[in-house]
């Protein structure tokens, strides 16, 4: 699958809980100041300025497969001591020279391939390089899953919420060293005027896509008539590990 277009804006406005995840995920990775930064998944770049605040003298490559997602990066962060690139994280990527770091949050889980995602960070990754990343992992948004179920509906493969076991072997196989993984519930509560648009274009937006803007809209209805709260049942899976 490519990667989709998304509804940059909408995100923006409701993306809160992956901008809180990922100041934790920033604050994992130990930067001297002027390292060169994969960003992979930059989105809006509300994370990516949070790292540019560590980089005080380094470089980001703000990478992401939405052009809507970059062109808003862009419009936040500027050009100084930044690259964009809309590319597809399941394609080797059009990164030069490797960077000392890749920093990933809420992206890894579109993924469908992690195998080849790995292969792909690593190949643009210096010897020695860190990863920090999160993204939903084992058990993610299962109430979610069960509204749809209860629709006669599924993810059909769109996600792929990984473990730590198989997460770790990937990671292994692909050249990485000093591999931590762990999963972390993160049950995330939202306004009641939010939740809708926020599974249309988040939790559902791959679901949603290609249906008329009232099709989406009673389809994320009858998915949140369903949920036992206003809220998201997040599992988050976060990694760290080193390039060999």
């Amino acid at each position: 699958m490519s990667p989709r277009d998304w509804d940059a804006a909408t995100y923006d406005r409701l993306a809160a809980p992956m901008t809180r995840w990922g100041r934790t995920v920033v604050d994992r990775l130990t930067l001297r100041g002027s390292e060169r930064v994969l960003d992979a998944g930059c989105g809006t770049g509300k994370v990516t300025a949070m790292l540019r605040e560590r980089l005080p003298d380094g470089e980001i490559v703000a990478l992401d497969g939405s052009e809507s997602m970059i062109a808003l990066a862009r419009d936040r962060l500027g050009a100084e001591r930044m690259e964009y690139l809309v590319a597809d994280l399941q394609q080797p990527l059009p990164v030069a020279p490797p960077v000392d770091a890749v920093l990933s949050t809420a992206t890894f889980h579109w993924i469908p391939d992690h195998d080849g995602l790995f292969l792909n960070l690593a190949a643009v990754m210096r010897r020695g390089a860190q990863l920090a990343a999160q993204c939903g992992g084992r058990g993610n948004i299962a109430s979610v899953e069960a509204a749809l179920r209860d629709m006669g509906e599924s993810f059909e493969g769109r996600k792929y919420f990984a473990g730590p076991e198989d997460t770790r072997r990937r990671l292994q196989s692909a050249g990485f060293t000093d591999i931590e993984v762990w999963l972390q519930d993160e049950p995330t509560s939202l306004d009641r005027e939010d939740l809708e648009p926020y599974l249309a274009t988040v939790a559902l937006g791959d679901h949603v896509e290609g249906m008329t803007e009232r099709e989406r809209a009673a389809f994320a209805h009858e998915v949140a008539i369903r949920l036992p709260a206003s809220a998201i049942d997040y599992v988050r899976l976060n990694i760290t590990a080193r390039r060999r």
